[in-house]
């Protein structure tokens, strides 16, 4: 690939997004990787290209008063990074008209260049006309999920859960004690901070790029350890992970185990197995064994039968990921109405797979990192109905009360 200016790995990944079936950072990270930026244009490049995707409602919104006429997607998608860069990152007017005009073909340069300085001139009374758009303009959300939090949260929680997604996220890391005690970390990472009522995670400036390429912590919200803690694994215990990776649950139940025991860790797809396996090796997991596995599919491999009956089983479920969308940024954008109750018949069929499994009195956690009933609630509901589990309890975490990512999870006891 020739040599990319930052604006324009930003435009290549954006112009990707639209037209392929894969997550924005898989996207990003790719094109990154081939243009061999440097590290501020990198992160000028990852700016650009987040910042659009978490805009992108009220920055087409304001390409509507500067354009009436229809735009081909890849002028709209231009004009979406140089409004970004003139309206929200404030960018020198100069350096922003120019650069975005660059990235047009010289047929449609004009046209950008004039939409960027009618949107100079007029940039206060756009940003005034902005603020009384509904929510979803606002706050760049599709409409439909603005009204399903307001009816189930409150239109202020619903409001704050919205800008809440729009900033970036912290650089949280759990401090992995299968390498390196609590005490020793924070002495050795300076820039490390220690998390009030989370004493086994910290808050990063930046990545930590030798402390996890010593496996000495990883990159994991406090919230992934609601479902862990409820989990409460023993040493010497059989431990089922149904749905691992990439292993942050996983190596999080291994350190509560002091590597005791055996954790089965299950993922479905060859190249996350791959990940999965990774990132165990290096947190020095040493108690877990990894097995791809579909629990769609009616046929259990041997080594999940000859490891059964487990003391413990997790179901990390697949979900919609609303309690993440801070971190999964074009996550809002993927998703439809329908998904919530299609993910849920999912949800209840793995559940359903692996029961079998769990040994009389073992413990089930169920946990999702969704806000949405139907993925929660109604799953749990479901579950407690059925004639050999009891719901001894379950627990949820909200971005607009607790200030950091959504997180769910229930713990069912196994009739004996």
């Amino acid at each position: 690939m020739a040599q990319l200016s930052a604006r324009r790995a930003a435009l290549l990944a954006l112009q990707a997004w639209r037209t392929e079936r894969r997550f924005a950072d898989s996207i990003l990270s790719e094109i990154l990787t081939e243009a061999k930026l440097r590290a501020a244009d990198r992160a000028f490049a990852l700016e650009l290209f987040y910042g659009v995707l978490r805009n992108l409602t009220l920055l087409d919104y304001w390409i509507r008063q500067l354009r009436t006429r229809r735009l081909s997607v890849d002028l709209q998608a231009i004009l979406r990074l140089g409004l970004y860069q003139v309206f929200i990152l404030e960018t020198s007017p100069h350096a922003a008209v120019y650069e975005s005009v660059a990235l047009a073909s010289k047929r449609h340069r004009p046209l950008i260049n004039g939409v960027l300085r009618s949107a100079l001139r007029r940039k206060d009374d756009l940003c005034e006309q902005a603020k009384g758009q509904p929510v979803h303009v606002q706050t760049s959300h599709p409409a439909f999920l603005v009204r399903r939090w307001q009816n189930n949260f409150g239109n202020r929680s619903a409001e704050t859960l919205c800008c809440w997604n729009n900033r970036p996220p912290p650089i949280y890391g759990r401090i992995n004690q299968l390498r390196i005690g609590r005490d020793a970390f924070l002495r050795t990472r300076l820039e490390a901070q220690a998390l009030p009522n989370n004493p086994n995670f910290v808050e990063f400036d930046s990545l930590p790029a030798e402390a996890l390429d010593r496996g000495d912590c990883y990159i994991q919200d406090p919230s992934t350890g609601l479902a862990s803690h409820l989990v409460d694994p023993q040493p010497g215990e059989r431990i089922l992970d149904a749905c691992a990776a990439p292993g942050g649950k996983t190596s999080h139940l291994a350190e509560l185990m002091q590597n005791q025991g055996v954790i089965l860790a299950c993922e479905r797809e060859i190249d996350r197995k791959r990940l999965l396996e990774e990132n165990l090796v290096r947190l020095g997991v040493e108690n877990a064994r990894v097995v791809q596995h579909d629990w769609a599919s009616k046929r259990l491999p041997p080594a999940i039968v000859s490891l059964a009956p487990f003391d413990r089983i997790l179901v990390d479920a697949p979900c919609s990921n609303t309690g993440v969308m801070r971190r999964r940024v074009d996550v809002r954008w993927r998703l439809r109405p329908a998904d919530f109750v299609r993910m849920q018949r999912r949800q209840i069929a793995i559940v359903q797979a692996i029961l079998s499994l769990l040994r009389p009195g073992g413990v089930l956690v169920y946990s999702t990192c969704s806000l949405e009933s139907e993925e929660n609630e109604e799953v749990v509901q479901v579950l407690a109905k059925m004639p050999t589990l009891r719901l001894e309890e379950q627990k949820y975490l909200f971005p607009f009360r607790d200030n950091f990512d959504g997180a769910f999870a229930a713990k069912f006891i196994q009739a004996a």
